[in-house]
């Protein structure tokens, strides 16, 4: 059952076009991950999907009504987006930035209320960012914005998240907690998600439902089990490699073939060698 659909979307820049006619469903309560090389249109179709850019035609469907007709706070209380590179105002604490993510359920009638304040405080504790509540966005390191950023996107408790690139930024155990995270919002509260990741051992670890996006197209969607192979990465990436179960999940490993070391002695062949000359 798809909660979100795109039906024959056409966006371009200018004359350029870089999808046309696309058609794609995103499965509802689980974690979809877009893949695809660098210009391939991921950002762009996320942008799409959450209103921000305006297609040339065709609909984005949620819940069964198209979000070009939807009110912007009806459709912020549906759906949220952390896009790429976000910018705070000058000044602008941490706590405040993460309670901008309950702007859509104010009102003249509803004003802040207790339910906001449990909100903020739970995306606080989530992304570890409680203890930086008094710090300006802009004094962070580049990590810590990111999950302050979450945080904001968290606290508006939509049963849809977007996020562009979530783990930029962030080092390999920050990446992990991130991920973790929205893991556990898809298998505990039944969010759907939807993000863009560079990583694709990551993206099949933690995905339900890969799309691979390859000139303006789909090269394939379904589980990172039953589509991840040599072939699909080479006509995506243009990247020769070799797909391996991964040893701890079970998930399609991905391990790139380098030209550069084409020759050189692997480890394996060095600790055969060594091994040998011990006798």
């Amino acid at each position: 059952m798809s909660q979100l659909e795109v039906r024959n979307l056409g966006l371009s820049y200018g004359d350029c076009y870089v999808f046309e006619d696309l058609n794609l469903a995103i499965p509802k309560g689980k974690i979809t991950v877009f893949i695809g090389s660098n210009g391939c249109g991921k950002s762009t179709l996320v942008r799409s999907i959450s209103r921000l850019l305006k297609p040339q035609r065709g609909s984005v469907i949620l819940d069964g009504a198209d979000i070009s007709g939807m009110k912007t706070k009806h459709l912020a209380r549906k759906l949220s987006i952390l896009p790429q590179g976000p910018a705070a105002p000058e000044g602008l604490t941490v706590l405040q930035l993460v309670k901008q993510g309950r702007y859509p359920y104010q009102s003249w009638l509803r004003q802040w209320s207790r339910e906001d304040d449990a909100a903020v405080k739970k995306a606080l504790l989530s992304t570890g960012m409680d203890s930086f509540v008094d710090r300006t966005v802009d004094s962070l390191s580049g990590g810590q914005r990111q999950r302050a950023w979450i945080a904001m996107t968290l606290a508006q408790e939509t049963p849809v998240i977007l996020l562009d690139e979530p783990t930029t930024y962030l080092d390999m155990a920050h990446q992990i907690e991130v991920l973790d995270l929205l893991y556990r919002l898809n298998a505990e509260e039944h969010r759907t998600i939807v993000m863009v990741l560079h990583d694709i051992n990551l993206a099949c670890r933690y995905a339900d439902n890969v799309v691979a996006i390859c000139s303006g197209k789909i090269e394939a969607q379904g589980r990172p089990e039953d589509i991840i192979e040599a072939k699909l990465i080479e006509s995506v990436f243009s990247m020769e490699c070799r797909i391996i179960p991964d040893p701890f999940y079970g998930t399609p490993l991905c391990i790139p073939l380098s030209k550069a070391r084409d020759g050189a002695p692997s480890l394996l062949s060095l600790r055969n060698e060594k091994e040998k000359a011990a006798y």
